[in-house]
């Protein structure tokens, strides 16, 4: 089970026990690190995502997608969203190389790659790119985001994230 943490003051997070085995270490865009401040100051206890669980945090997202699905209307998967994310990050011209890197993809048949140093900092510009695009074409300022409390419910609507 994949499990992750993060680092505010780096601005990254963390995905432990992933398919390849490899833990893969992501920035965060401007957009993620203002959810994450912000369940920061609205959730008690050390977790972004508490649940009422033997580990006190989200394992399973199931229940969580299935909440945005019914209150937007979209039928989608999280294989879908990993589709979105990365056919958007390819439509941007980001190289090759960084978007196996963003995916946590291996290189081994590549001599090339096997050259290249691809850090977390590389890739915090391509994953900037990919956020904004996605924001603006959607329409999505930060004062007209929707927060949800836990179980779903509206917990601020029309605030900015100053």
């Amino acid at each position: 089970m994949v499990t992750v943490s993060s680092d505010l003051k780096a601005r990254t997070f963390t995905l432990r026990d992933t398919k390849n085995r490899d833990s893969h270490t992501l920035p965060m865009s401007d957009f993620i690190y203002d959810i994450f401040m912000r369940r920061r100051k609205t959730t008690q206890g050390e977790f972004v995502f508490p649940a009422k669980s033997n580990t006190g945090y989200l394992q399973e997202p199931r229940k969580a997608l299935l909440n945005v699905i019914k209150l937007s209307g979209i039928e989608f998967t999280t294989h879908d969203l990993r589709r979105t994310f990365i056919t958007t990050a390819e439509s941007l011209d980001i190289s090759a190389y960084a978007l196996k890197r963003l995916l946590n993809h291996k290189m081994n048949n590549d001599v090339t790659s096997g050259y290249l140093i691809i850090d977390v900092e590389r890739l915090r510009k391509p994953m900037q790119q990919v956020t904004d695009y996605l924001l603006r074409c959607m329409g999505v300022k930060e004062e007209s985001i929707i927060f949800l409390k836990q179980g779903g419910t509206l917990a601020a609507k029309n605030q900015s994230f100053s």
